[in-house]
Formats: C-alpha cells, sequence, structure tokens
C-alpha cells in the first residue's frame, strides 16, 4: 500500500467551504484571495483571453478564411472547348499546344478542364483531367492518357 492508494468510499463527498466566516474556518478574512488587486475583488475572475487591457491574442492574430495547402500542385490549365482548333488525330501535349500558340506560359504539368464542347477527336496526353473532359474527349472519339506527372 502506497501513500496514494487509498481513495475516498463511493458516494462520499466534501463538505462546501465556508470562506470569510473567520479564521477557524481556515478561509477567513481575504478567503484564500490573497491581499489586494483584481483577482481579489469579487465577481472576480477575467474572462477567457483578457490580457489586462492590452489588445488581445485573439484580436491581434490575423483572421484565417481557411488553411493554405502546403505543397500545393500548380498546373497549367485549358478547357476543352480550345482545343477544337487541332487538326483531328493530333496528339495533345503541353509542348505542342506551346508551339501552336494555344498555351502561351509553361506553369506546370498540363491539366485538361471541362469547359465548351470538343468536336474533333484527339490524342490527350496530360498530367490530369476532369470527369467531365475525360468524357468529352472521349465522346469525339479521342483518347485521353495521363503522364502523372
Amino acid at each position: 500500500m502506497r501513500l496514494n492508494d487509498p481513495k475516498p468510499k463511493t458516494g462520499s463527498q466534501h463538505r462546501r467551504r465556508r470562506v470569510g466566516r473567520g479564521i477557524a474556518a481556515g478561509q477567513g478574512a481575504s478567503c484564500g484571495f490573497g491581499m489586494r488587486g483584481q483577482k481579489s475583488r469579487s465577481g472576480r475572475p477575467t474572462r477567457p483571453g483578457f490580457e489586462g487591457g492590452q489588445n488581445p491574442l485573439y484580436r491581434r492574430v490575423p483572421k484565417l478564411k481557411h488553411f493554405t495547402l502546403i505543397n500545393q500542385k500548380q498546373y497549367t490549365t485549358i478547357n476543352v472547348g480550345k482545343l477544337n482548333e487541332l487538326k483531328a488525330k493530333s496528339d495533345v501535349t503541353l509542348e505542342s499546344l506551346m508551339t501552336e500558340g494555344i498555351i502561351t506560359s509553361n506553369d506546370g504539368p498540363l491539366k485538361v478542364l471541362g469547359d465548351g464542347e470538343l468536336t474533333v477527336a484527339l490524342n490527350v496526353q496530360a498530367a490530369a483531367a476532369t470527369k467531365s473532359a475525360i468524357a468529352k474527349i472521349e465522346g469525339a472519339g479521342g483518347s485521353f492518357q495521363s503522364t502523372g506527372s
């Protein structure tokens, strides 16, 4: 048996602490709150986050609308509707689109989005594509191949 082993009997209760009822009660006069100051007054505790009038932390820190993604992937995006300018059965890659002048800047791997309609059959090779873009490419008689980068 150790000193931390004994426990009070189940259902037993402590009696209520009667503060401010004289020195014999053990909590007389200042009731254990010390001498003077804000923390010794009635209605005593300050609200959570209160810093004595200084601008508190929850007001100093900027409010974030969302958490930013760490290592977010950057894609060069193009909509399916822009691919109508190409010849039928041609291979579509990021390099071929830049030589055609449809895309002017390389912002990362190619991603095909599904806005617009596609009427020519193309062999598209891109890092990613939306489901609607793949459906429109295959619906026009073309094929989509993911390069995975």
